[in-house]
């Protein structure tokens, strides 16, 4: 059994990556999940967050909208509204967004139509900020 898989990441805009790994854990509808080559094939939904992936001691962290994953013994494909390295995120603009989508949230209830792209906007601009803060150290 190979020690890692091939990680895809798409968007609707381009293949954000393509690569060899060794682990990946994602943010899940239902929680987060880890992935090793090998691993049980499955379909899933997933929530806005933080993506990471390790290769050798290189761990990265990758900011992703709503999308879906399928996971293979040897491939694993994720297929987000969005996605951004931390080198492509602008902090200010990331906490300028939590913080407007997290005033849209009070002013709604969890039955308003609006509600669960205000709480999907407020989850990605909270996971783009925590890519970038990693970024920093």
């Amino acid at each position: 059994m190979a020690d890692n898989f091939l990680l895809e990441i798409v968007t609707p805009y381009r293949k954000l990556l393509s690569k060899e790994v060794d682990e990946l854990t994602a943010p899940g509808a239902e929680g987060e999940f880890g992935v090793l080559a090998g691993h049980t094939p499955f379909l899933t939904v997933l929530k806005p967050g933080e993506l990471s992936f390790k290769k050798g001691s290189e761990a990265v962290h990758i900011a992703v909208a709503k999308g879906y994953a399928e996971v293979l013994p040897d491939k694993t494909t994720i297929l987000v509204d969005s996605a951004e390295f931390a080198e492509d995120i602008n902090l200010e603009a990331a906490r300028e967004l939590c913080a407007k989508s997290e005033e849209a949230l009070k002013k709604l209830n969890s039955e308003d139509p609006e509600y669960s792209s205000a709480s999907d906007a407020y989850e990605l601009a909270q996971a783009r900020i925590r890519v970038k803060e990693r970024q920093r150290g």
